[in-house]
């Protein structure tokens, strides 16, 4: 497994990995409206945006098949984390998260956490802090970790 720098012939692959993990297991808890967000959000043409912003985006691959993605805003804020749903359970969220952290500008790092990856990202070491909130039809757990904790 190799983890590098998203390119722009990865935007589809990256894409195609985001909407069917979050059809898998975050679609059904949403809104027409959370649906609809996430699909603009997680379109190609967005993250091929977000590559020329603030944004670091990681992609895990092995034998040349994009795997994963994790998206570092502003070098503060986890805004994807997303693992194809066959890949699943393998470590491969873990190493995007921990080669994400590592690009870190802050001594805490946030994210707003789908209410089914909460578990998940508790595993990590991230803790909630706050209520559930939406936005534009995305439920959410806001969560942080304190860099100077270990990502089990």
């Amino acid at each position: 497994m190799n983890i590098r720098k998203i390119e722009e012939s990865d935007v589809e692959a990256v894409s195609a990995i985001c909407m069917a993990s979050f059809s898998e297991s975050v679609a059904s808890s949403l809104s027409e409206e959370g649906i609809s967000t996430f699909s603009k959000i997680a379109a190609s043409d967005a993250f091929l945006q977000r590559t020329r912003e603030d944004n670091l985006i990681l992609v895990s691959e092995s034998g040349g098949k994009i795997l994963g993605i994790v998206e570092l805003k502003e070098g503060r804020h986890i805004a994807m984390l997303f693992v194809s749903p066959e890949f699943q359970k393998k470590g491969i969220g873990r190493e995007l998260l921990l080669s994400a952290l590592s690009f870190a500008r802050v001594d805490i790092v946030t994210v707003r956490a789908s209410l089914s990856s909460v578990p998940a990202y508790i595993k990590y070491g991230f803790e909630c802090k706050g209520e559930v909130g939406e936005a534009a039809g995305l439920v959410y757990q806001p969560m942080e970790i304190e860099l100077n904790k270990r990502v089990n």
